[in-house]
C-alpha cells in the first residue's frame, strides 16, 4: 500500500474507532482449489492453512474419484506445503495446536496429530466411552491446546492439553436439566482464570458450565427483538468477549460471562451467516472492539457501540481471527482487517493536529527543500520526543515497506533535534521491521503483525521458521538479532539424520556444519546423537557422540547406546571421578566378568578406582584382581588389613610373609615373621598370667612384664627381638619409679654402669617428687648436664659451687633470683663479683 492511499480503506465504527482493511497477498491457489466447496482451518499468527472438502456440502464426484478426504496444507500465499490422504475414520473437524501441528478429530473419538508437512506424529483417544463424536472444538486453554468433543448422545468431553490427553466429561447435571438432543444449536469453549468453561446455546438461553464443577448457570439474553434460537456463538481470541447471532439476524455483544451487554444490532439479513468472529485490538476497552459477520458474498463489521460497515466480495471468504486483527481469505486475495493503531491514527488521521503528524509533515517538507519544515518543527519543539516515539511505533504497525521507511525517516529526522536522545527504541524497531518484512515476503508467507511478533518472541518465530525448513534464513535472523543458533543447527541435523541414508556422509556433514558455525561455544552433539539413537541409527549416534566435547553429556549417552568402553575412555579423559564410576559400574553390569576385567585393566585410572570401589564393597573381588595380576604386595597388604579387622592375624601371617617375600619386600617379610613370634609370646603370657596381652606392641609387653616382676621373661623378649639396651634400661627405670621401688632402682643403678647415663634416674625421681632419692644420682651425672639437674632438683648451694667452677655467671644470677637463703645469696653475690672482676 503506497503512502498516498494509506487511508483509502479506513472506516469508522463510532467516535475515535477507526478500522482499516489491507490487502496482504494475491493468492496462488492451485486451479483445483475453490473455497466455495472447501472447509478452511487456518492456524493463527500467520500459520499454515488446512483445506479439505466441506463434508456438509454435497459435491458431485466424477467416476473413480476417491471419497476419502484429501487434506491439503498451504502457506498464507496459497503455496502447497503438503497433502494428507485421510484413510482412517470419518473426519469431524480439523484445527491447529499452538506449536502448529494439525489436529484431526474422528467420529470414533480418535485424535490424530500431524506436522504441517503431513508427517504423522502420534494419535490418542478421547476415551474408551467416546465412540460417536458428532462435533468437536479445538481451543486454547491455560495449559496449551485443548479439544472438546460432543457425542451424538449430546455428552461433552474435554481435555485441556493434547500433550497430556486426560479427558473429563462435562457436568452430568446437564443431561438431567436439558433435553440437548432437540434444543442445542451451537456451543463454544472459553478459558478464563485457568478454568475451562463451555457455552451451550439451548433455545433462546445460553448455559455456562465450568469444567470440573457440578454447577451451571443459565442466561436468557434480553433483546429488543424476539427470537427462537441462537444461530452462532463467537468467543474473542482473548476469551474476554462473546457475540451471539440469533435466527432473526439480531447480533448481541457482551462480556464472556454474559453479565455485561455492550450493544445489540439488527443486521436486517435473514439468510444464515457463515462465520461470526471478533476483531479485537488487545486493549481492555470493549468500545474499541468489533465483530465481523460473514455471509455468502459480503462481510458485516459491527462495532461494540453499534456502528457498522459492509464490504462485498465476488467469491466466498473465510475469516481467521487473530489476537489483534482478523484475516480474510478468498479465492483471490488475503486481506487483514484491524483497528487502526493509535500511533498510526495520530499521523494519518483526518484533521489531525498531533505532534507526530506535524513531524511527519515536517520531514516531507524537508525532502521538498521547503522552509515550511522549520515552521512545523517550531510547532512541536517541546513535544518532539513523543512525536518521534509515535512515528517509530506507527512504522511497526505498517505492512508496506515504503510507508515504514517514510515513518522511520521522519523519526530519524526528529531525533536529530533532541539532545541526548536514547536510540534503543529506534534501532530495535529498525531491526524488527527488517525481520517482519522478511517473514511477510511471499517466499516465506508468514504475515504477522508487530504485536503478534512481540507476543510470540523472536525465539518462537525462529522455531517456526526452522519447522518450515528455512534454515539459512533462520540463521541469518538469529545472527542479526544476536540470538542462539544452536536450536536451528540441531533441527537441521535432525532432518539430515531422518531423511539421509548414508550415515557416514551425514556425520561428516553435521560435523562440518557445526564446526564452521562460528559459535562462541562449541555445538553439542548430544541431542543430535540422542535423536539418531531414537530412530534406530545407533552407529551414527556413536559416531556423533565421539565428537562431543562435554563429557557429562557424552558418557551417559554412550552407555545408553551400549558403547561402554568408549564411555570409559571418555570418562577417564575427563578426570571426573563420578563419570568414571558411572562408566565402570555400567560396564560391569552389562559385560561378562572376564571381559570386564580384561578391558578395565587397559585403563590404569579406571582400574585403580575400581580397586578402591572393591575395597569398600567387595574384598573378595579385590583379592581376585590382585591374584590375576600377581600383585603380591597388594595381596599381602590386603590380607594384613583383613586379618587385623577379623582378629585372625596369627593364621594369616604365613601368607602375608610369603607374599611380601615374593614382592621383594624382605624387611616387611621379616616384620611379619617377628609379628608371628610376638603373637605366640602373647598367647603364652595370656595363658600364664590371665591378663590381656593380645595386640600389645613389644615395648608395651616388656613394660607389662616388668610391672608383673617377670624380669626374666622381659629379658628373653629383649634378647629374642633384639631390643636395644637403652630402650630396655629406660623401661626398667620407668617401671621401678612408677611402682615406687626406690631400693630396686638403686640396686639397678649400682649393678652395672648405666648405658643411658644417670640423668634418667634423676628425672624419674623428680617426676615422682622424690628429691632425696634424686640426690643419690646427681653426682653421677655428666659434667655438662650436672648443673642443669642440680638446679631442677633445687640444690642451689651445690649448683652455685658448680656454676662458680664452670665460671657460669648467668646460672649464678639465676640461682640468686630463685633462692631465699640470705647467706647463700651473699655467697652467690661474692662469686659473681669474683668472676666479674676477672674479666
Amino acid at each position: 500500500m503506497s503512502l498516498l492511499c494509506n487511508t483509502g480503506d479506513w472506516f469508522t465504527l463510532g467516535q475515535g474507532n477507526a478500522f482499516r482493511k489491507m490487502e496482504i497477498y494475491n493468492m496462488e491457489w492451485p486451479a483445483s482449489i475453490n473455497l466455495e466447496n472447501m472447509a478452511i482451518h487456518a492456524a493463527p499468527y500467520g500459520g499454515p492453512i488446512a483445506v479439505v472438502k466441506d463434508p456438509k456440502l454435497f459435491i458431485k464426484l466424477d467416476g473413480g474419484t476417491s471419497t476419502r478426504p484429501i487434506i491439503r496444507v498451504f502457506n498464507c500465499v496459497g503455496k502447497l506445503i503438503s497433502s494428507i490422504n485421510w484413510d482412517c475414520g470419518n473426519l469431524v473437524t480439523l484445527g491447529w495446536s499452538d506449536s502448529e501441528e494439525l489436529i484431526g478429530v474422528q467420529d470414533d473419538g480418535t485424535i490424530f496429530i500431524h506436522d504441517m508437512f503431513g508427517n504423522f506424529v502420534h494419535k490418542f483417544s478421547v476415551g474408551k466411552d467416546v465412540t460417536d463424536v458428532a462435533d468437536a472444538k479445538i481451543f486454547t486453554s491455560a495449559s496449551g491446546t485443548g479439544v472438546a468433543v460432543l457425542t451424538s448422545g449430546f455428552k461433552i468431553y474435554i481435555l485441556n492439553n493434547i500433550k497430556d490427553p486426560k479427558s473429563r466429561p462435562l457436568s452430568e447435571l446437564l443431561s438431567n436439566a436439558f433435553d440437548l438432543t432437540s434444543s442445542l444449536t451451537c456451543w463454544e469453549m472459553v478459558c478464563k482464570d485457568r478454568t475451562t468453561s463451555c457455552l451451550l446455546a439451548v433455545g433462546n438461553e445460553i448455559t455456562i458450565v465450568r469444567h470440573g464443577d457440578n454447577v451451571f448457570t443459565n442466561h436468557t439474553l434480553t433483546m429488543r427483538n424476539d427470537f427462537q434460537s441462537i444461530s452462532l456463538l463467537s468467543v474473542s481470541f482473548d476469551h474476554e468477549h462473546v457475540a451471539v447471532l440469533t435466527n432473526t439476524g439480531c447480533l448481541w455483544m457482551g462480556s464472556w460471562d454474559l453479565k455485561h451487554k455492550y450493544c445489540e444490532f439488527v443486521t436486517g439479513r435473514q439468510e444464515k451467516a457463515n462465520q461470526l468472529v471478533w476483531c479485537i485490538d488487545g486493549s481492555a476497552q470493549y468500545e474499541s472492539q468489533a465483530v465481523i459477520v460473514s455471509y455468502m458474498n459480503l462481510i458485516l463489521i459491527v462495532g461494540a457501540t453499534g456502528e457498522s460497515s459492509v464490504y462485498t466480495y465476488d467469491s466466498p471468504m473465510t475469516l481467521i481471527p487473530e489476537m489483534d486483527c482478523v484475516r480474510v481469505l478468498t479465492n483471490y486475495y488475503h486481506e487483514l482487517i484491524q483497528k487502526v493503531p493509535p500511533s498510526t491514527s495520530k499521523i494519518f488521521g483526518i484533521n489531525i493536529s498531533e505532534p507526530a503528524s506535524f513531524l511527519f509533515e515536517a520531514h516531507r517538507k524537508f525532502q521538498d527543500r521547503s522552509h515550511q519544515s522549520d515552521e512545523y518543527l517550531c510547532l512541536i519543539k517541546n513535544k518532539l520526543p513523543a512525536a518521534v516515539a509515535d512515528c517509530i511505533e506507527a512504522a511497526g504497525h505498517e505492512f508496506d515497506p515504503k510507508t515504514q521507511k517514510s515513518l522511520i525517516r521522519a523519526a530519524y529526522f526528529g531525533k536529530s533535534f533532541i539532545s541526548g536522545y536514547n536510540c534503543n527504541d529506534y534501532s530495535t524497531m529498525c531491526k524488527t521491521l527488517k525481520v517482519l518484512n522478511v517473514l511477510r515476503d511471499r517466499n516465506v508467507g508468514i504475515p504477522i503483525t508487530i504485536q503478534q511478533f512481540n507476543h510470540l518472541q523472536p525465539v518462537v518465530i525462529l522455531d517456526r521458521l526452522v519447522f518450515r525448513k528455512y534454515y539459512g534464513l533462520s540463521i541469518h535472523i538469529a545472527k542479526y538479532l544476536k540470538l542462539q543458533e544452536t536450536r536451528i543447527l540441531e533441527h537441521w541435523a535432525f532432518q539430515k539424520i531422518i531423511h539421509d541414508k548414508n550415515d557416514d556422509e551425514v556425520a561428516r556433514k553435521i560435523a562440518a556444519k557445526f564446526s564452521s558455525a562460528g559459535l562462541r561455544e562449541p555445538m553439542s552433539y548430544a541431542n543430535v546423537a540422542d535423536k539418531a539413537q531414537h530412530i534406530g541409527k545407533t552407529k551414527l549416534a556413536i559416531t556423533l557422540l565421539e565428537l562431543e566435547t562435554k563429557k557429562k553429556l557424552q558418557v551417559p549417552l554412550l552407555l545408553k547406546l551400549g558403547a561402554s568402553e568408549k564411555a570409559l575412555i571418555a570418562a577417564t579423559q575427563s578426570g571426573d571421578i563420578d563419570l568414571i564410576y558411572m562408566a565402570i559400574l555400567e560396564m560391569k553390569n552389562t559385560s561378562a566378568l572376564a571381559k570386564f576385567h580384561m578391558t578395565i585393566r587397559r585403563y590404569p585410572l579406571a582400574q585403580n578406582l575400581y580397586k578402591k570401589y572393591c575395597q569398600l564393597n567387595s574384598l573378595s573381588t579385590l583379592k581376585d584382581i590382585h591374584s590375576q595380576e600377581d600383585d603380591f604386595l597388594s595381596q599381602a597388604e590386603l590380607a594384613l588389613r583383613e586379618a587385623l579387622q577379623l582378629g585372625n592375624l596369627d593364621a594369616s601371617i604365613p601368607d602375608i610373609s610369603g607374599n611380601y617375600r615374593k614382592a621383594g619386600k624382605a624387611i616387611e617379610a621379616d616384620l611379619a615373621d617377628e609379628t608371628k613370634k610376638l603373637i605366640r609370646h602373647q598367647k603364652l603370657l595370656q595363658d600364664k598370667y590371665q591378663k590381656d596381652f593380645f595386640g600389645l606392641a613389644l615395648h608395651a609387653m616388656v613394660r607389662k612384664l616388668l610391672q608383673l616382676g617377670d624380669q626374666r621373661y622381659a629379658e628373653k623378649l629383649k634378647s629374642e627381638f633384639k631390643m636395644s639396651d637403652r630402650r630396655y634400661w629406660w623401661l626398667r627405670i620407668q617401671t621401678y619409679a612408677d611402682s615406687y621401688q626406690w631400693d630396686e632402682l638403686e640396686k639397678f643403678a649400682k649393678a652395672k654402669k648405666s648405658v643411658i647415663g644417670y640423668e634418667p634416674f634423676v628425672e624419674v625421681c623428680l617426676s615422682k617428687m622424690n628429691v632425696a632419692e634424686a640426690k643419690k644420682y646427681l653426682p653421677r651425672c655428666s659434667e655438662e648436664n650436672k648443673l642443669k639437674w642440680y638446679l631442677r632438683a633445687g640444690c642451689y648451694t651445690d649448683a652455685a659451687t658448680i656454676a662458680f667452677v664452670q665460671k657460669d655467671i648467668d646460672s649464678l644470677l639465676k640461682i640468686h633470683d630463685h633462692c631465699n637463703d640470705s647467706a647463700l645469696m651473699a655467697t652467690v653475690e661474692n662469686m659473681i663479683g669474683q668472676l666479674s672482676s676477672k674479666k
